[in-house]
């Protein structure tokens, strides 16, 4: 009950003490008396120069009653003020404020739970009000740190305990509208306040129950679930303070969130620090999402030494955050996003590495480690993917360049990923892990022309891999080529090797090739053939091997075919079938007979793209045939469980084989240019297969030897045999020797260049010139004559060992490279 004063005391008090006075009731049960509010309101507004004196007394009546602990009159004191907050807009309303937010603060430090919610209720609906200036002076430093104290209450009533939570939540957003309103918005970024604020409604947001895990963003929470619910509440005030965030104060708001994640270990599991980014992404502006995605990777660094559980939430948290950044700002240092992520690729291989090499003692925790990092390297790769699936396609083509530079090749130093600590095992696995980050990179990836999509400083280092002595790399390799060919999504019809019966039911989308594609194949054309030629002849080809290898050559034929190409891939073909039947690399009969089928699958599939009635004639003859003698020479038999083979090829019947003759002349009647067919197709030999680190490397290159039995005596050819030697051929292609060789003529060219006459050079230029035409000459005479007889043979021998007899015009020397 307030102090009464007698009659003549009243009359010599100020104004504005008696009306403050008038307002309170003898009861505080009756409530604020309205008629003296709306003479104080009225004195207020008439008289503004007196308000910050009327909030001065105000304050001093409720600090009295909240030490006495008259709830009443305190409930009574602020309805008051907050009316006059509402009702007065003038400058002179900044003195009122400051007595208004004193009232505010000691009911916050009240230890009763009723008034703390009162002060917050006051406050804000002070946040609401909008003030004509700005406040120069004013500091809600201690609001914030009260505010969010009252987020983590635990008051042992859990009804108070979620009152008080919900109060402490509002209050945080009235400040941060408050402030961020204010001309000095700046002060509530401060790293000081947003360490209180993030945590404060991060610990009310972990009490969801149900996290959602959808991709878009969540539906917005009704009025009812914020009033009632902290967990919504707290979500609703963190999206509001992020989409306030500017660019100068975004990482400020964003930084408390990985302290809160790292201190409560909610990385492992991550389904809480995925709900959070979700929100964080959804909720700031867009040209500020790539600010985020550089705080996920510097603290992918900063945890590096963390448990591999724990590095695999924050990947997978940033492929979150990519996902819905998608095809938005992502930012111009992308090339540093994909470097970091390939960094802890590599660090994930090396420490798997390192722990399978510690031996069998405590096998048990190293397996479940090693599971752990697969599970960092796979999140790592689909980040990867994911991320450079959704850039443009001028960024992509350098992230495929950026990537396929960290592969390491054994024998070279061009790659740029240290692999030192890595060993062959490890070094195995981060090739793996690079080419199917690749893969999903290229995934989808259209170019409208196949130099764009595979550039030479690009297609070089691409197929390296595909020599190397492991089936999975070989695997990769194919597939990515896939992806960057297939242009017209083809591929999908050509999946599993088998033989169509009709082609067109596929529907298969081609077009014109340009002049482009055609250019492209008489550059690199060679070299694809013989990666396909290559890789048919490896001992470790499983069925996967042979399918994609079929779907190569359907792209190639598909994509880039015109008649010359054609002709190339047909000459492939019956070269791949020759080398089942010879056996040179002694290969296991399963790998010949799916060379086989191999072979069958792709002429029947080429023969009918070209539509030649004799050549698909021929084509299904011999297919007829071998389903009836011979059905292990076909895809559907040889790649089915528990297939009979044969025990030898040399045997069969010319009939279950496609010959080169009939192929020529079914061709050429339909007015293809066959004259090479007839010119068996050899692969080049080049420094890849010193790279390739096989187990015995073992190529087999054939010297072909035209002899002119009517212009050369068989004399000279037997003296010619005398002198050959293998060590004399070992001596003539040394490496060392030639590539000392090459370097000296390549000086001499440059050299002279420079420095020798215009007209000496062109004069030189014009006999090898016609030198050449007449070599041409001769070498298209020799090639439509028929091979010599086997008659003229040589025998090749080097110390102990001494080489079978073998036709003159095709001597074959193991271990051997001709340049």
């Amino acid at each position: 009950m307030p102090t009464r004063v007698c009659c003549c005391c009243s009359a010599l008090r100020p104004r504005y003490k008696r009306l403050v006075d008038n307002i309170f009731p003898e009861d505080p049960k009756d409530g604020l008396v309205k008629a003296d509010m709306e003479k104080l309101t009225f004195y207020a507004v008439s008289a503004p120069e007196k308000l910050d004196r009327i909030g001065a007394y105000l304050a001093e009546r409720l600090s009295r009653d909240v030490v006495r602990h008259r709830s009443g009159y305190v409930l009574i004191a602020m309805e008051a003020l907050d009316q006059l907050l509402m009702a007065c807009h003038s400058q002179s309303i900044k003195p009122f404020v400051e007595s208004f937010l004193h009232m505010v603060a000691k009911l916050l430090e009240s230890g009763e739970p009723k008034l703390q919610v009162l002060g917050t209720n006051s406050f804000v609906k002070f946040a609401n009000i909008e003030e004509d200036t700005p406040s120069y002076h004013r500091r809600y430093d201690f609001f914030v740190s009260r505010f969010s104290a009252m987020c983590h209450s635990c008051h042992s009533d859990p009804e108070i305990r979620t009152e008080i939570r919900i109060a402490g939540i509002r209050g945080i957003q009235g400040v941060v509208r408050k402030t961020v309103n204010d001309e000095l918005r700046a002060t509530i970024w401060e790293p000081q306040h947003m360490d209180k604020i993030v945590p404060s409604l991060l610990f009310n947001m972990q009490k969801i129950e149900e996290v959602d895990s959808r991709l878009g963003p969540p539906s917005s929470p009704s009025a009812a679930d914020k009033e009632e619910n902290p967990a919504v509440l707290a979500e609703s005030c963190f999206r509001e303070l992020l989409g306030r965030a500017t660019f100068g104060n975004m990482n400020n708001a964003v930084r408390p969130v990985f302290a809160h994640l790292d201190h409560h270990k909610l990385w492992d599991p991550n389904e809480f620090a995925v709900h959070c980014f979700k929100i964080i992404m959804y909720s700031i502006q867009a040209q500020y999402s790539h600010h985020v995605i550089q705080e996920i990777l510097g603290h992918l660094d900063a945890r590096k030494k963390d448990s591999p559980r724990v590095r695999a939430g924050i990947i997978q948290v940033l492929l979150e955050a990519v996902a819905i950044a998608a095809k938005g700002s992502i930012g111009p240092t992308v090339l540093e996003v994909f470097n970091t992520l390939l960094k802890h690729l590599r660090l994930s291989v090396e420490l798997e590495a390192s722990d399978s090499q510690k031996g069998s003692v405590g096998s048990v925790s190293l397996s479940s480690k090693d599971n752990d990092e697969k599970i960092v390297q796979n999140a790592v790769i689909q980040t990867i993917g994911f991320f450079g699936s959704n850039l443009p396609d001028y960024q992509r083509s350098e992230i495929m360049m950026f990537i396929m530079g960290k592969v390491p090749v054994f024998g070279t130093s061009t790659h740029t990923l240290d692999i030192s600590q890595l060993g062959d095992l490890g070094t195995r696995r981060i090739q793996i892990m690079l080419l199917r980050s690749l893969l999903m990179v290229t995934s989808g990836y259209k170019a409208k022309t196949i130099v764009t999509a595979l550039p030479g400083s690009f297609l070089d280092p691409l197929l390296s891999p595909s020599l190397m002595e492991d089936y999975e790399l070989r695997q990769l390799v194919l597939e990515v080529m896939h992806n960057l060919m297939d242009r017209h999504d083809n591929r999908a019809k050509l999946r599993g090797i088998r033989i169509i019966p009709d082609v067109a039911d596929l529907k298969i989308k081609r077009e014109k090739i340009c002049r482009q594609d055609t250019s492209f194949m008489k550059k690199n054309g060679q070299q694809l053939y013989r990666h396909i030629y290559l890789g048919c002849k490896e001992e470790d080809n499983v069925q996967k091997n042979y399918e994609l290898l079929y779907t190569s050559l359907a792209l190639i034929t598909i994509e880039l075919a015109n008649e010359e190409v054609v002709i190339d891939l047909i000459r492939l073909a019956i070269a791949l079938q020759d080398s089942a039947i010879i056996n040179e690399d002694n290969l296991p009969m399963f790998h010949r007979c799916g060379i086989m089928a191999l072979v069958a699958a792709y002429l029947n599939f080429v023969s009918q793209m070209i539509a030649v009635p004799a050549f698909c004639q021929h084509v299904s003859k011999v297919i007829e045939t071998r389903t009836m003698e011979a059905p292990y020479f076909l895809p559907e038999h040889i790649f089915r469980d528990k297939c009979m083979l044969p025990k030898s090829l040399e045997k069969h019947d010319k009939n279950l084989y496609f010959l080169t003759n009939k192929i020529a002349e079914s061709l050429g009647g339909s007015g293809y240019s066959v004259e090479r067919l007839s010119v068996p197709y050899v692969p080049q030999v080049t420094d890849e297969d010193r790279l390739s680190r096989r187990k015995s490397i073992v190529d087999t290159v054939s010297i072909q030897v035209d002899i002119l039995s009517n212009s050369v005596p068989s004399d000279d050819v037997v003296s010619n045999t005398e002198e050959i030697t293998f060590e004399a051929l070992k001596k003539a292609i040394d490496t060392n020797g030639m590539e000392e060789q090459e370097k000296e003529k390549r000086r001499l060219v440059i050299e002279k260049f420079q420095k020798a006459p215009f007209e000496e050079i062109a004069a030189q230029c014009e006999s090898k010139a016609n030198l050449l035409h007449d070599r041409l000459a001769q070498i298209l005479e020799l090639t439509i004559r028929p091979p010599p007889s086997p008659s003229g043979t040589l025998t090749v021998t080097s110390g102990h060992a001494q080489y079978q007899s073998v036709p003159v015009y095709e001597m074959k020397f193991p271990d051997l490279c001709v340049y």
